[in-house]
């Protein structure tokens, strides 16, 4: 993984390289997303035998992706009485939007500071 712009730059990485980075996941992350993606919603415990993992790592995965607002669960009733989670996946295009519009407004903020540059680095003096 990248640590600077122009490691970035130079390097050979991927689309998921970009989401991760952009996105704050990790590599666990980003194939839960895939799998949610690909085979609908589904509960974690569901989720953890389709990536054969623990039902815990399917758990803290799912919470990096809702915190990042690429997931979101919903309640599901049971007529006997109780609930569960089922959890939905956005659609990819709404990921692509996502890390674009994060990408454009630290773009933003880069170019404000960049303009104050030369004033703000001799101001520490």
């Amino acid at each position: 993984m990248p640590r600077s712009i122009p490691e970035m730059i130079r390097g050979d990485f991927k689309c998921e390289d970009i989401a991760k980075c952009i996105l704050g996941l990790k590599n666990i992350d980003i194939e839960t997303y895939k799998v949610l993606v690909s085979n609908g919603p589904m509960t974690a415990e569901r989720l953890g035998e389709l990536l054969n993992r623990e039902r815990s790592t399917a758990y803290r995965s799912l919470q990096g992706l809702m915190t990042c607002g690429l997931v979101h669960r919903e309640t599901k009733t049971i007529s006997s009485g109780g609930y569960y989670y089922e959890y939905v996946a956005l659609p990819p295009q709404k990921m692509k939007d996502m890390v674009q519009g994060n990408i454009d407004a630290w773009y933003n903020k880069m170019k404000k500071l960049v303009a104050q540059i030369d004033k703000d680095i001799m101001k520490k003096l």
